[in-house]
């Protein structure tokens, strides 16, 4: 039975969610969703969508949409639901898996022996207020760094996903697990240790790592502009980094013409993008996508 979210006291409010940017594949075809591996990145006010032909690790859908003017996740509930109502295909049941990763701050990391799912609460309460009248705790294992992401979901939101596809539940993740997950296979084969950043919608991700080991993650809310300069130092400082000789490779929301970039650029001298996760490929149409654009997106593919 399709669980309905609670909309009761939001319908005279007026929402709109944008969509700003979507690039088909002339493969794709939605007589052949029970091939295709839908994989969906919600935030409170973003959400995006991909869709992969997993015998050919092949992104055939990416589509992009901004939730504007939210102030509860009342709003968020009730914008997803009028996406997925109008959505062509999205509340299909046959995908052949449905993976959805969770952005927001509630989280940790667990070592893998010392990980114990009883104790999921008790290892969240140690990062964050978890509410649980509102939310539950779930867990996804990070191959690569060997460790459990235990995150937070809102419960209505989990049962009402799981509602809409109970013959095929969605596999849940946390956008820590993949950006991790993503940049650890990135860093496997480099002989420095650069650092990392991902930045995302109203946050700033910093990561390091040393030939495939994970030496640092976090991740930060971005009030004001000069809140990312003044992270990214911070890091720095405590990895003991040199901002004019240490390598920082970029990927999120960001170009060369963004003012974001011209401000890194002032104080840190060495300064790359990043790229696509490795194992996924992308037809031609794709070239018109930054390859440093959508990396915790693309890397929820890699989250067994």
């Amino acid at each position: 039975m399709t669980h309905k979210l609670k909309l009761a006291n939001l319908q005279t409010t007026t929402l709109t969610y944008k969509l700003i940017r979507k690039v088909k594949d002339d493969l794709f075809d939605e007589e052949m969703i029970d091939q295709y591996h839908l994989l969906m990145n919600i935030g409170t006010r973003d959400f995006q969508l991909l869709v992969i032909e997993p015998k050919d690790n092949k992104a055939l859908l990416l589509e992009d949409f901004v939730l504007p003017g939210l102030t509860s996740s009342e709003e968020l509930f009730q914008m997803l639901d009028q996406l997925f109502d109008s959505h062509p295909f999205l509340k299909a049941g046959f995908w052949k898996k449905i993976k959805v990763s969770i952005k927001n701050q509630k989280f940790v990391q667990i070592p893998i022996p010392l990980f114990s799912p009883s104790a999921a609460e008790e290892y969240l309460k140690f990062n964050a207020a978890l509410d649980l009248s509102k939310e539950e705790c779930l867990a996804s294992i990070n191959e690569k760094a060997q460790a459990v992401t235990v995150f937070a979901i809102n419960t209505d939101l989990k049962n009402w996903l799981n509602g809409l596809y109970p013959n095929n539940p969605p596999e849940f993740t946390h956008q820590a697990a993949s950006l991790i997950e993503g940049m650890l296979r990135f860093s496997a084969s480099r002989e420095d240790k650069p650092l990392y950043i991902y930045v995302d919608r109203f946050k700033l991700h910093i990561m390091a790592c040393d030939k495939g080991d994970l030496l640092y993650y976090n991740q930060f809310a971005i009030k004001q502009f000069s809140d990312y300069i003044k992270y990214i130092m911070l890091v720095m400082n405590t990895l003991a980094m040199d901002q004019k000789t240490s390598q920082v490779i970029l990927w999120g929301y960001i170009g060369k013409n963004s003012p974001h970039y011209h401000e890194f650029y002032k104080y840190i001298s060495n300064v790359a993008f990043g790229v696509e996760p490795t194992g996924l490929n992308f037809g031609y149409v794709f070239d018109e996508v930054p390859e440093h654009h959508y990396f915790d997106l693309y890397s929820i593919s890699l989250i067994a």
